[in-house]
């Protein structure tokens, strides 16, 4: 039997002489930061990577990211993250994100595959001072679509908040619990979607009404292959949302909106790390 983990990952960004530098590393097993090499016009990159090769029930994992004033950094995973069956006990991972004043992040992991049976507790929390920027989000694919699998029963509670300025500007959650096959099934709830989405932009210091057109616009790819997509703004933040049966589609359209928004929002690279192309 696979005993239980305490991963851990603290990894901090400082800006030095006008280039963004790692400032702090802590990591537990399972957890794993590599730096790869970036090209110079591009953020400073961290890579997460689970040694494990997935999440079983009970195990624990607890990510820190602090960006101090000035820096910009993009934090990303190795590969999706798969949480296994469980029989009762519940996986738990606590996301905890500070950028500081004029700072930006990007945190963009690829998706969390949630075998059938799985139980997944996350809570993200986010906490921007004046000034500072961010995007990110998160994938999520319901069961193994290879093995003609669904989630039908487990637990996901999935939870986000944003503060700026210590005030909370963005809270979201989703728990499935109980029938959750039903759940999946409902037309007023998931309609069978074998995946969903969410990212969201805090910029800078700018509005982010001024991006939702042209978000909308990249999206409208996505409605022509069959995913339900969409953008608004509310209280600071752009939020855009996808559900569909196809999570390869579903991920390259999410890839696809946040190499727009990185582009338009700070002038970075319409591109992500070469890790989301594998």
């Amino acid at each position: 039997m696979k005993s239980q983990v305490r991963g851990a990952a603290e990894i901090g960004f400082a800006a030095r002489d006008g280039v963004t530098r790692l400032a702090h590393l802590y990591q537990h097993d399972p957890l794993r930061v590599l730096f790869p090499t970036t090209e110079p016009d591009d953020a400073a990159l961290a890579v997460v990577v689970t040694t494990s090769g997935g999440l079983v029930a009970g195990d624990r994992l607890s990510i820190a990211i602090t960006l101090e004033t000035g820096a910009v950094a993009h934090v990303t995973a190795s590969a999706a993250e798969k949480i296994y069956r469980s029989t009762g006990a519940t996986t738990e991972i606590a996301q905890s994100l500070s950028v500081g004043a004029g700072a930006w992040l990007e945190y963009l992991p690829p998706e969390t595959i949630l075998f059938d049976g799985a139980r997944l507790h996350r809570r993200t929390a986010i906490a921007l001072s004046p000034g500072a920027g961010f995007l990110g989000g998160g994938i999520t694919v319901f069961g193994r679509l290879a093995r003609g699998e669904g989630f039908t029963h487990g637990l996901l509670h999935e939870r986000w908040e944003v503060k700026r300025g210590g005030a909370l500007v963005w809270g979201d959650a989703l728990h499935l619990d109980g029938d959750i096959a039903a759940t999946m099934a409902d037309p007023a709830c998931f309609d069978g979607a074998a995946s969903c989405a969410t990212l969201i932009l805090m910029p800078r210091d700018d509005d982010p009404r001024r991006y939702v057109d042209d978000a909308r616009a990249v999206q409208q790819q996505s409605s022509a292959i069959g995913l339900r997509c969409g953008v608004t703004a509310v209280n600071g933040i752009l939020v855009a949302r996808w559900l569909g049966p196809d999570p390869l589609a579903l991920r390259r359209a999410y890839a696809d909106l946040a190499c727009h928004l990185r582009a338009a929002a700070m002038g970075l690279p319409a591109r992500l790390p070469r890790l989301w192309h594998v």
